[in-house]
């Protein structure tokens, strides 16, 4: 259990971390370029964003570490963890592409390859622990609405 609880927590910083950084990139524009777009009527206020994801960094630590914990020797879990990786990694590179480069087209590409390798991370994540897949449930919805909103702004910029 003390091992279980030790990745968990060590998962959770990673994806802290992740979301600490990304969060650099887009406080170059969030008050002056990403202000000035036309934006889609569903967007949500910017308050909302923090805490959301905040909340989803937290969720997706947990349900690494849970996976992680079944052991990095087996396939299943090596192949669940390089998914989670690698959508990780997708997600940090939306940050830099929407609001450091301030190119929406770029991040809709990026943020549908992010849901895609989510779905089959959750699929990956099934097969090693249910549980961990579905605390993934909140932040795949979450990348939809996403995609969905970068969407609207492309079209509407």
């Amino acid at each position: 259990m003390k091992k279980k609880l030790f990745r968990i927590g060590i998962a959770v910083l990673v994806c802290g971390l992740i979301g600490f950084l990304s969060s650099i990139a887009t406080q170059t524009s969030v008050n002056t370029w990403y202000a000035a777009l036309n934006k889609p009527s569903f967007t949500p206020p910017n308050w909302i964003f923090g805490p959301m994801w905040v909340l989803l960094y937290i969720m997706m630590g947990i349900a690494a570490g849970i996976v992680w914990s079944k052991g990095f020797y087996h396939k299943w879990v090596k192949t669940a963890l390089y998914h989670f990786g690698f959508q990780l990694l997708l997600n940090a590179a939306w940050s830099i592409f929407f609001f450091g480069l301030q190119n929406p087209l770029i991040a809709l590409l990026d943020i549908i390859a992010l849901f895609i390798l989510l779905l089959f991370t959750i699929k990956w994540f099934t097969v090693v622990n249910s549980t961990a897949a579905y605390l993934l449930i909140p932040y795949v919805v979450w990348v939809a609405f996403a995609t969905a909103l970068n969407f609207g702004i492309w079209q509407l910029n």
